[in-house]
């Protein structure tokens, strides 16, 4: 027979501590949007310290914003390429680098501090604390990951690490990724207090792999500007792989490095990604959720065709951003039909 979730046996409101979450996790998805509106716009150099702290204000007069003028013009990004940028256009490449720091930190707090409020009064369900604990700790992990990535290129180079551009997404997406899988499991705890945290299963395991690698592929695309080597579909230039292609010594660095294999496997990989997304779309539907299944489905397509369109359009910034926050949304509703299978395979197991 089954026992009454602990849960319930204290003051946890599961619902209440569900609705901050995807909150939070809607944060992410404008922090993705503007952190790829900041890539685009080759914005992420502009500020060339981490101040935590300090750096919450921004410049606030002439000789503040000559100062951070000039800590630019000591960058390769500056000498190589924008030497002879005025002060207005660095300022309107500062206020995306800015914009983007100053989101992660009212994130951060936007967790933090509710979190610390919820754990005082008891709100958090029993076996969740420490959860949200990791997520807290990998978002302030996010942080040093992302001045590492801005690090590499303040020296010898003239933009950023693009393989540290790729750690830097993900790690944001597994960030949205575990907010949004716990928000459901306890969006299923209130409305029924014996519901067991949803398991992820075979399915969704192949599904969530070969998503993280076309999101993967999607950052090394952005990072190494592969998005300009062909601009036709679907056909590079007049063949399926260009031929006489500059190839690097060994399968790993081309696979890595080279920007017109990483857009190659980048095109291709999608609709491989699209089958285990579909084959557990399938399984949703099966499962009792038409929408979770539908919406994966809906969201593949459309995230297809803005690719197609990014490139189609020379990577136009309306439409590369559209595909990057499209990417976020694909992963929510992946993440929401992986819970609704395994959350169906957990009820059905046997009670020990």
């Amino acid at each position: 027979m089954l026992k009454p979730s602990a849960a319930f046996m204290t003051h946890a409101r599961p619902r209440t501590v569900s609705r901050w979450l995807f909150a939070v996790a809607g944060m992410i998805v404008l922090m993705v949007i503007v952190g790829g509106i900041t890539r685009l716009t080759e914005s992420g150099l502009s500020i060339t310290a981490w101040k935590p702290i300090s750096g919450t204000l921004p410049p606030l007069n002439a000789a503040e914003w000559q100062a951070e003028f000039d800590a630019y013009k000591r960058i390769p990004e500056y000498t190589q390429i924008n030497a002879g940028m005025t002060l207005a256009g660095f300022k309107a490449i500062f206020f995306w680098e800015y914009a983007h720091r100053l989101f992660g930190r009212m994130i951060g707090l936007a967790f933090a501090l509710p979190l610390l409020y919820f754990a005082a009064r008891r709100w958090i369900p029993r076996g969740y604390g420490w959860r949200l604990t990791a997520l807290l700790a990998l978002g302030a992990v996010q942080g040093a990951i992302g001045w590492w990535m801005v690090a590499s290129g303040l020296s010898d180079r003239t933009d950023v690490s693009h393989v540290r551009l790729a750690v830097h997404l993900l790690t944001a997406l597994t960030i949205l990724a575990g907010l949004v899988w716990t928000a459901l499991d306890l969006r299923a705890l209130h409305r029924n207090p014996l519901a067991p945290p949803a398991r992820l299963g075979f399915v969704a395991v192949v599904a969530l792999v070969g998503l993280y690698l076309q999101l993967l592929y999607g950052a090394f695309t952005a990072g190494l500007n592969a998005g300009y080597a062909f601009s036709s579909w679907p056909l590079m230039g007049d063949d399926w792989f260009p031929r006489g292609t500059p190839m690097l010594p060994t399968a790993l660095q081309n696979a890595v490095d080279n920007p017109i294999v990483v857009q190659f496997v980048h095109r291709w990989l999608a609709f491989v990604t699209a089958a285990g997304l579909v084959w557990l779309a399938a399984r949703a539907v099966r499962a009792g959720s038409p929408r979770a299944g539908m919406a994966v489905i809906l969201l593949v397509g459309l995230q297809i065709s803005l690719g197609v369109a990014t490139l189609m359009t020379g990577v136009a910034i309306p439409v590369a951003v559209a595909h990057q926050a499209n990417a976020a949304l694909l992963l929510i509703a992946t993440v929401w039909a992986a819970h609704v299978v395994g959350q169906r395979g957990a009820v059905l197991e046997p009670a020990r």
